[in-house]
């Protein structure tokens, strides 16, 4: 049993490895830039912080310096995004049929395109509205002085949590291509799916109400666009139930 299970193994120490020197060489570009990157990670929580306040902390003696790898880290995988998908796809293809894997181009791009629309929908609409809401709640109470490691690690969370959120459509995609999912399955399940999305949502985001309904009330809608494309892609035949 091992002996058949060590191809597939060197096959993903291989794909380990091209990741890991793709993520190497981002991060060290990435960690060049890292003021500028910060900056533009923390314009959302500064603009929610209260007039005259919009800077971060930091308590810890090395917190800064970790600040500035957690950054470079995460700036490195996004730009390394789509050598990621297609090392998946490397990975996968050998056990697809041959005119499955001339799918490898639109994987790449529209899973790093998917992924990035859910990390521009969390920056742009579910960080402002969520950091507002929590900043702001009880501030009659406590003063807002936010450390500049824990917002980064927190930030990072949210982005990858969206960013993976949103490649439903990608995912499904490639399941009806190999027919593995048909539009009426997703429509059964769709009570189901919502329980789940909701139970994600509570995960991924903080513990507040209005977080999670920001992150599963697109997913909702993707869920719905991923119905759209099963049955695009790979439509209920009534005929099949019949033989």
């Amino acid at each position: 049993m091992f002996e058949d299970l060590k191809p597939h193994i060197q096959d993903l120490r291989k794909c380990l490895i091209r990741i890991t020197l793709a993520l190497l060489v981002t991060f060290i570009a990435s960690f060049y830039f890292w003021e500028l990157i910060l900056d533009w990670m923390v314009a959302p929580l500064s603009y929610a912080l209260p007039k005259g306040r919009e800077s971060v902390i930091f308590t810890q003696v090395g917190e800064a310096f970790f600040t500035a790898i957690k950054v470079a880290f995460f700036s490195g995988f996004i730009f390394a995004l789509p050598i990621i998908f297609w090392q998946i796809w490397i990975f996968v293809a050998p056990g697809l049929y041959d005119n499955e894997k001339k799918f490898v181009l639109p994987f790449v791009i529209f899973g790093t395109f998917f992924f990035l629309c859910g990390c521009a929908f969390a920056y742009y609409i579910a960080f402002p509205i969520g950091f507002d809401y929590l900043i702001n709640f009880g501030s009659q109470l406590f003063t807002a002085l936010p450390s500049i490691g824990d917002y980064v690690s927190f930030f990072a969370k949210l982005m990858v949590g969206f960013g993976i959120s949103f490649e439903l459509p990608v995912v499904t995609f490639f399941l009806a291509k190999i027919g593995l999912v048909t539009d009426r399955t997703l429509k059964e399940y769709f009570k189901y799916a919502i329980v789940f999305i909701f139970i994600l949502a509570a995960i991924l985001t903080p513990p507040d109400v209005l977080s999670q309904f920001l992150m599963a009330i697109p997913l909702v809608l993707l869920y719905g666009l991923s119905i759209v494309i099963a049955k695009i892609v790979n439509p209920y035949k009534p005929e099949e139930e019949i033989e």
